[in-house]
């Protein structure tokens, strides 16, 4: 194929080596060459398209922790408290009090016109409103025989009407952690947890309806409207099924699907998951058929739960007001027996851990597999790494760890965190990606879209300023700046998935993925990153425009 050359107001490599340069290069879908246009045309014949004269470009941004059913959900009713908007470009209110919640519940319920078929909703963001839960009554003033399933907006709770807790047998005799109970001991329809969730058989409810390729191509195409040109499915379920693999390969490595993706198999937590040594067995295979566009081969852990939802695990002294230290998902013992497997195999881990003692847990563990099968850069990574302390990220970065942190929970949740979680003192270190800097731990951000909106400038402008919904600055130590921020939402990710050697700077023989911008993200406030317009993308030498399904 011909060299083409791209001329741009500036380009910004993320190469230390050469940082800036006014065009790039392409040719068979990597990176030529940098430069200026005088030095790119002594490359031998070329055609030169100023498509993005007056743009700036960035590496594309690498977003290292999402879920392919974030592309799906838009089908079922949003009840969340912020406005969203959904790929196709609708935009969602949001519903800010617990009245309007049952409002829009009428409403997608009138909608129906099987009255068998379930009314599922997403978003739910208890927090916000204070004293009143939503509970079985609520939902049953929607619909007493219509089963109803409310997913909460950290995935971690649902809530559920009077018809699923009968379909489903859930009475004041089942003995499940996390079935919430009122003054009687009868269920409120809340279920916390995967253990309790996992009761809802009766429905085919959010998380569990297998691979969807109308909702991977809404995945996709809300990737390439944030500029992300890497994405990660952090958890999937279906990797042991042949045909979700097909379907996969057939989206992904069409020329018209606008990103890469690396898809982690869910090895246990949040799932009933095959046992880890059969799981082992097939992603080795897998990962030996990846392909540019479409990676195997990692695996996701889930430890704790929300620190939202008080099941995040919590070292002393526990949450505000009453001390409770939240939910295992995963006993200590099988997760060191899980962890363990895979780490010997080579496979690379990412296990959440919201809540410090998790953290730890999770850093014992290491620490033991590395004693009894050593292995270098094996990356494995803590993700949400919400309340990480100091001392252990200086015990991550001995154990050649990796972080990945949760920052746009300090906009969504950070005056809450304050206020009735865990207090400022604790709150003010959340997300600490300054710490994680300092203590020399390789730094990743992250979206969890859907729980939060899959926006990388955002993401990297939460890190930054550290501002909370209310405008206060929350844990001011914490800041990084928006270079370093820039940085993590490019190579810092690519690294954690074992790609920046492809992606995540411009540099010749590196894939030629890029994020196309209106202005330069250098020069901007941490709090007006997020304002960036971004005009499209590149992926392997193919242009796509924001808002466009082609290239």
């Amino acid at each position: 194929m011909p060299l083409v050359i791209y001329p741009a107001a500036l380009v910004r490599t993320m190469d230390p080596a050469r940082p800036t340069a006014e065009a790039v290069a392409v040719q068979d879908g990597r990176v030529r060459a940098v430069g200026t246009v005088q030095e790119l045309e002594g490359y031998g014949e070329h055609r030169l398209d100023d498509r993005y004269t007056g743009r700036v470009l960035l590496p594309g941004f690498v977003e290292a922790h999402a879920h392919t059913m974030g592309g799906a959900l838009w089908r079922h009713t949003y009840v969340g408290y912020d406005e969203r908007m959904s790929p196709d470009g609708r935009r969602w209110p949001g519903c800010r009090t617990l009245e309007s919640v049952v409002d829009r519940l009428r409403e997608a319920e009138r909608a129906l016109t099987d009255p068998e078929e379930p009314l599922l909703a997403w978003g739910l963001d208890p927090i916000h409103f204070p004293g009143e839960r939503l509970d079985r009554r609520h939902l049953d003033a929607v619909s007493v025989t219509r089963p109803i399933v409310v997913v909460h907006q950290s995935f971690h709770v649902s809530t559920v009407s009077s018809a699923v807790l009968r379909a489903d047998a859930i009475t004041a005799e089942t003995r499940v952690e996390g079935v919430v109970r009122d003054a009687d001991g009868e269920p409120t329809g809340e279920l916390l947890e995967p253990v309790a969730m996992g009761l809802v058989r009766s429905v085919p409810t959010i998380g569990r309806m297998g691979f969807d390729r109308g909702g991977l191509l809404a995945f996709g195409a809300d990737a390439r409207n944030h500029g992300i040109t890497t994405i990660v499915d952090l958890g999937n379920t279906d990797l042991m099924d042949d045909e979700a693999v097909a379907g996969f390969r057939e989206v992904v490595d069409d020329a018209r699907f606008p990103a890469r993706l690396s898809v982690f198999h869910m090895g246990g937590g949040l799932a009933q998951a095959v046992a880890a040594e059969v799981a082992t067995e097939r992603l080795l295979s897998l990962r030996a058929s990846s392909s540019d566009k479409l990676r195997f081969g990692h695996v996701k852990l889930v430890l704790d739960g929300s620190i939202q939802g008080y099941t995040a695990r919590l070292q002393p002294p526990g949450y505000l007001p009453d001390d409770r230290v939240g939910i295992w998902l995963i006993p200590p013992p099988v997760f060191a027996e899980m962890f363990t497997t895979f780490h010997r195999a080579g496979l690379t881990v990412h296990v959440h851990c919201n809540g410090d003692e998790a953290t730890e847990l999770f850093l014992d563990t290491v620490e033991a597999a590395l004693a009894a099968h050593p292995r270098w850069d094996h990356r494995h990574t803590v993700t949400h790494s919400q309340l990480t302390t100091p001392a252990q990220y200086r015990r991550m970065a001995t154990l050649g760890m990796c972080a990945n942190v949760f920052a746009n929970h300090l906009w969504y949740w950070g005056d809450e965190h304050r206020d009735l979680t865990l207090g400022p003192d604790r709150a003010s270190r959340m997300n600490a990606a300054a710490t994680a800097l300092r203590s020399g731990v390789p730094l990743s951000l992250h979206s969890d879209s859907p729980v939060t909106p899959m926006d990388a400038l955002a993401t990297a402008s939460y890190a930054a300023s550290r501002r909370t919904r209310s405008g206060a600055v929350l844990g001011e130590h914490e800041r990084i700046t928006v270079p370093q921020a820039l940085h993590a939402m490019t190579l810092g990710a690519a690294y954690m998935l074992k790609m920046d050697h492809e992606v995540g700077s411009l540099e010749a023989g590196k894939l030629a993925d890029l994020a196309v911008l209106a202005e330069d993200p250098f020069e901007c406030d941490p709090d007006s990153l997020r304002e960036v317009q971004v005009v499209g993308t590149m992926v392997g030498g193919e242009p796509f425009t924001v808002g466009r399904d082609g290239a």
